[in-house]
């Protein structure tokens, strides 16, 4: 590995060691959502549709499972509702794999989380 290569190294395992679990939530989100849109944009490219979705679904059951834990610290109100996007999230992206669906809905329930997390992470 040369210099510069370990330079950038020792620089992610410092800047991942300052981030907060929200901002680390917030970039995923962030990064999928993008990925949400630019196949939004060319919905006939259905490999790269299918690949947004499937990222997408995977955050969600990450998302589902994190609230489900007892031992999760959110409100019990808080957790029930993001349980259920997570719900609706796995069952309209089915739709959009079969056509009978647009996009749209799940970037917008992802661009709402964002933006929560975001407004929460600046009152910190």
């Amino acid at each position: 590995m040369n210099a510069t290569l370990r330079a950038r190294s020792a620089y992610g395992t410092t800047q991942m060691a300052t981030r907060t679990p929200r901002s680390l939530e917030s970039q995923l989100l962030g990064s999928v959502t993008v990925d949400l849109r630019k196949a939004a944009q060319d919905m006939h490219n259905f490999p790269r549709l299918a690949s947004a979705v499937h990222r997408n679904r995977q955050m969600w059951t990450t998302f589902a499972t994190d609230v489900a834990d007892k031992d999760n610290a959110l409100p019990e109100n808080l957790r029930a509702q993001l349980f259920y996007l997570a719900e609706f999230t796995e069952v309209h992206s089915r739709k959009v794999l079969k056509g009978e669906a647009g996009i749209d809905p799940i970037v917008d329930i992802n661009m709402a989380i964002l933006r929560g997390l975001n407004a929460t992470e600046k009152l910190r």
